[in-house]
């Protein structure tokens, strides 16, 4: 087995990881605020500032990394999306090489003109409406879709962890008889709207405030159902073994993060007039989490090649998704016990920890991975 990267791939990754620290890390203040207890902590960056983001990501050639080349993005292979989203999660500044959710490649051409490719361009936003505000799951969607006269109407309520920004549109699925269905649905579409407070303060403001939207009547063209009727829950199904390798890459990338801060303060902080570096319970820890990490990222690795190969990935996506979800949960424990040591609670590394983990763990839904990777080793499959 090879684990060297290639060539194309190094650089690849070097053009990431130098992006991160030379053009996020410095405004990492500006996200974090100045307050000592993040009050005044910003949700996203400023609009101007991520345009030139944007444009410098376009001119490395980095723009659309896991959008396939003939729908208009930098086609790179699971790996090498992987590769970059570790670096791009070594920051807390939320900014990704325009990321856009697999379900709009299978847009119809006309979409892709209307939806795809403004998502691409960051000139719209897709909100992702798929979660209720309920505990019937997906089995049993509230938001209904009725066709009559060549159209349908949509009725219920969403709420969603996406961003809304200037200019978006809704990813909406609605039950249809015994199938759900799928719509793209325009800002100004009658009927449709969505709560007022879309930037809000403080990075887990997306997770503790989710967006509402609500659907009273909306009218949805008949061009704008996007895949088959009843059969939304196949849109973008291929993809999603990758994605979720590519999520535990994210998770590798934050873990490296709060590593190596707990490094720094460890070797800038005494206890006792002592280094706590030289503490042996904190060298413990340290050796504990680089060693876990190390463990994450081969797995991720392995299942991004193997992805890359052809080969069938959707168990192993689910282990290492399970793996790496956990792995940064014991990191982020095991940082916050260095931070709250006897030089006392580090504000801005426990409010690190908790971005981490929920930003990274809250929609890891492990009971359901856990459950399919046991029904695998019962049924004799465990390897």
């Amino acid at each position: 087995m090879d684990f060297e990267l290639s060539e194309e791939l190094k650089m690849i990754q070097s053009l990431a990881r130098d992006f991160v620290q030379g053009q996020l890390k410095p405004l990492e203040r500006e996200i974090l605020g100045k307050a000592a207890d993040l009050s005044d902590a910003r949700a996203y960056l400023p609009a101007e500032k991520e345009a030139a983001l944007v444009k410098a990501v376009k001119d490395l050639g980095l723009w659309g990394i896991g959008v396939p080349e003939g729908l208009g993005g930098a086609g790179l292979n699971t790996l090498g999306v992987c590769l970059v989203e570790e670096e791009l999660a070594n920051t807390v500044v939320p900014f990704k090489f325009g990321d856009v959710t697999p379900i709009l490649f299978e847009c119809n051409e006309g979409q892709r003109a209307k939806y795809l490719q403004p998502a691409l361009n960051n000139e719209k936003r897709p909100i992702l409406a798929l979660m209720e505000n309920n505990d019937n799951g997906l089995d049993n969607m509230l938001t209904k879709a009725v066709k009559a006269d060549g159209q349908y109407t949509i009725n219920g309520a969403k709420l969603s962890l996406s961003r809304a920004g200037n200019d978006y549109f809704a990813v909406v699925f609605a039950q249809m008889g015994n199938g759900v269905s799928c719509f793209l649905v325009d800002r100004d579409t009658t009927g449709f709207s969505v709560n007022a407070s879309i930037e809000r303060n403080g990075w887990l403001s997306r997770v503790k405030e989710p967006l509402k939207l609500v659907f009273d009547n909306c009218k949805a063209a008949a061009e704008n159902r996007l895949g088959e009727e009843g059969k939304a829950f196949r849109l973008g199904a291929k993809w999603l073994p990758q994605r979720r390798v590519i999520r535990a890459a994210r998770a590798v990338g934050a873990a490296r993060r709060l590593l190596e801060d707990a490094a720094a303060q460890a070797q800038a902080a005494t206890a006792f007039g002592q280094q706590v570096a030289k503490r042996t319970s904190v060298r413990a820890a340290l050796a504990d989490m680089a060693a876990q990490i190390h463990a994450a990222r081969l797995m991720v690795y392995e299942a991004a090649c193997a992805a890359d190969a052809g080969k069938n990935i959707a168990r192993q996506a689910t282990m290492v998704k399970l793996y790496t979800s956990r792995m940064l949960q014991n990191v982020a424990e095991m940082v916050s016990h260095i931070y709250i040591g006897p030089t006392g609670a580090a504000e801005s590394i426990k409010k690190l920890c908790r971005h981490a983990l929920e930003s990274y763990i809250y929609e890891l839904s492990l009971e359901k991975q856990c459950n399919a990777i046991a029904g695998d080793v019962l049924r004799g499959i465990s390897t």
